[in-house]
């Protein structure tokens, strides 16, 4: 998975949330909810050949990340019974 893909969304002083590709200065797109700015960033990753979004809470902080297929996520959990 490259880093170049993942995104970030978070809520601007203004009240607008955020979807931004993280190599990116300037926003993606901006949305009126969080819900509708998550939606298009995961839209955007499985464009772009996945990634991971990290969505902030209102207050700043990691609310979620979440690996998008076909990211490679590291962490992933493996089934191991049989």
């Amino acid at each position: 998975m490259t880093k170049n893909n993942d995104r970030t969304v978070y809520k601007r002083s203004d009240g607008k949330w955020v979807n931004k590709k993280n190599t990116n200065s300037k926003a993606t797109s901006l949305h009126n909810t969080q819900k509708e700015a998550d939606n298009a960033a995961r839209t955007n990753l499985r464009n772009q050949g996945g990634g991971e979004v990290t969505t902030m809470g209102v207050n700043g902080k990691i609310r979620s990340k979440d690996t998008i297929a076909p990211g490679n996520d590291p962490r992933s959990i493996k089934d191991t019974e049989n």
